[in-house]
């Protein structure tokens, strides 16, 4: 592995310099696939005044295909979901916890538990911290995709899932909708409530949140149960407004986004937008969406033969999206992305290029500019940054 990595080339900093280094300095971990090189989790080193990443991991953390990584928000504990399945090293689905040092960022696995289903994908926590939401896609028809419930306990050690959730399929697509594929399961901003985006079912699900009312069975089908998305889109990632009034769901099979007005664990449809509107099947696979900090823009990735990022503005108002800009991620199959703390860089993770490529952002205009850097690292699937205390 250890030559896998370019070589890094570096430059001294005088005494009064170090701590502008210091405030701009992030440590960025990244999730993977290691079928190949990959070793697991990687924490680097990224510069928010240049937009680089150090080449040199400053820690490697060995694990099987670490591909979705969850944060706690006061940033003690970190969670991977361990994206195993039949015929890979490990085929047992599994989740990991490790601890973060809160000075150094150094990572140490706590404990690591079965997520009782193939391929999980995807992980979150509950508003209060106690649960931890995975969502178990399994590649194969049978058994099919579940969500599996997680307790986590205040030393952020993993328990054994104490519900599991199925859903039935839609079975539009005979290729990949024959059996349920959980893709990802979030909460609502205010946390009363749990939306599962299941790809194999064209619907997003919707359970009502309550552990105090029965710890063993803290999810409970909500009413209406589920949101009904159009038959064969592939319902793939959420994501709630900053003022929890709204939302946005990619559709990774039909390249589109629904805008939702969001209220009491209801979503209502207000927009879809085309992602890749007149273009061949092989153009649609929207993956990743996250927004600007200030709210007003949204980034989504297209995979498939586009491989392209688009930036939207969107309507403080109605939460609804106008298309500003598609660039290029140079690469192949971008994954998932993420916007640095200063909100000056887009890092995209490019699976199948193996490569992380860092680009400009205009704060003012949501632009996407030039290309700073290109990372090579195998099969990255996920991005994350730690903010020094």
């Amino acid at each position: 592995m250890r030559n896998f990595w370019p070589l890094l080339i570096a430059g001294s900093v005088g005494a009064m310099g170090l701590q502008a280094v210091a405030d701009e300095r992030y440590d960025l971990l990244v999730g993977s696939y290691t079928a190949g090189q990959s070793e697991g989790i990687y924490r680097l080193s990224f510069d928010a005044a240049t937009g680089h990443i150090d080449a040199k991991p400053l820690q490697v953390i060995k694990s099987e295909n670490p591909s979705w990584l969850t944060i706690s928000r006061d940033q003690r504990y970190l969670f991977a979901v361990n994206e195993n399945g039949p015929g890979q090293a490990d085929p047992v689905g599994r989740v990991s916890s490790f601890a973060i040092d809160p000075k150094t960022h150094a990572l140490s696995l706590i404990n690591q538990v079965q997520s009782l289903g193939n391929e999980p994908t995807h992980s979150s926590l509950s508003a209060d911290a106690d649960h931890l939401f995975v969502s178990n896609y399994s590649v194969v028809e049978d058994p099919g995709g579940t969500l599996a419930v997680v307790p986590v306990g205040a030393d952020g050690q993993l328990k054994p899932v104490v519900q599991m959730s199925s859903h039935a399929s839609s079975r539009v697509n005979p290729e990949r909708q024959m059996s349920a594929h959980v893709h990802s399961t979030v909460s609502s901003p205010d946390g009363k409530f749990v939306f599962s985006n299941d790809l194999g079912a064209d619907k997003v699900f919707v359970y009502r949140f309550d552990p105090k009312a029965n710890p063993e069975l803290p999810l409970t089908a909500a009413t209406p149960p589920f949101v009904q998305l159009p038959p064969g889109s592939g319902p793939r990632h959420l994501l709630f407004s900053a003022d929890g009034k709204h939302a946005w769901l990619t559709m990774e099979m039909s390249a589109q986004i629904a805008v939702f007005d969001y209220h009491d664990g209801k979503l209502e449809q207000t927009q879809m937008v085309d992602l890749a509107a007149g273009q061949p099947a092989s153009d649609k696979a929207a993956a990743a969406l996250h927004a600007s900090a200030d709210g007003k823009f949204l980034y989504i990735s297209n995979r498939g033969t586009a491989n392209q990022l688009l930036v939207f503005a969107i309507a403080a108002a109605s939460g609804q999206l106008k298309e500003l800009q598609r660039r290029s991620v140079e690469g192949d199959h971008p994954r998932e992305f993420s916007l640095d703390p200063s909100g000056k860089f887009l890092l995209i993770a490019n699976q199948k290029s193996n490569q992380i490529v860092v680009v400009e952002r205009d704060a003012q205009s949501g632009l996407l500019g030039k290309t700073v850097q290109k990372l090579p690292i195998d099969a990255p699937s996920d991005l994350k940054f730690l903010v020094r205390q």
